[in-house]
């Protein structure tokens, strides 16, 4: 594992600055692969790992970097559900726990250091500070993995019968008899023009 301080440069590299979003994801991720006692999430725990994030804004960023977990290796999920939190699953040991951001951790921070005028700068500097039990709701949970969400999965790719658009690792849906992908079965997120 690195410091924190290296850490924290590596996310600001990938993510394109500094903030408490950042530190957060950064401290969120490094509870769960301690709670998980993953010794080196990027090395040789790494197959280990699969990560689901419930945010799309700035910790998710940050995840990745102490996990090695990533979306293009099948090991990082995103479930949209608009909370900083993040489920930690060890495929190894058949465990997971799901670590959540406190929304009390905000007030703590302008309780911690009201002489920062910034908001970004109290909450980065105090969640730095903070110890995990003020920073985080811990909960240990299952996650039921089918073996096509595993990295390195492999599966026969199939096609779609309405829009001739490939389908890998199991998504399509079977509807009265016919192989659609998901946009053709009506769970499309986007229209055509």
């Amino acid at each position: 594992m690195r410091t924190f301080e290296e850490y924290e440069k590596l996310a600001e590299a990938a993510h394109g600055h500094m903030c408490a979003g950042q530190i957060l994801g950064l401290r969120l991720a490094l509870c769960g692969v301690k709670l998980l006692g993953l010794e080196d999430p990027e090395g040789k725990d790494r197959k280990r790992l699969v990560t689901f994030v419930e945010i799309d804004r700035c910790a998710t960023d940050a995840i990745p970097i102490v996990t090695g977990c990533r979306l293009g290796k099948r090991a990082l999920k995103f479930r949209d559900f608009g909370k900083v939190a993040a489920t930690f699953c060890d495929l190894q040991a058949d465990r997971a726990v799901r670590v959540a951001a406190k929304e009390s951790a905000k007030q703590r921070a302008r309780e911690m250091h009201p002489e920062i005028v910034s908001r970004n700068e109290q909450q980065m500097r105090a969640y730095r500070e903070m110890p995990d039990q003020d920073l985080f709701d811990i909960q240990w949970v299952r996650v039921r993995l089918g073996p096509e969400e595993f990295p390195g999965y492999k599966s026969p790719r199939v096609v779609c019968a309405e829009c001739g658009e490939g389908i890998n690792f199991k998504r399509e849906v079977i509807r009265d008899g016919r192989t659609l992908c998901k946009a053709c079965a009506g769970e499309r997120y986007y229209q055509p023009l």
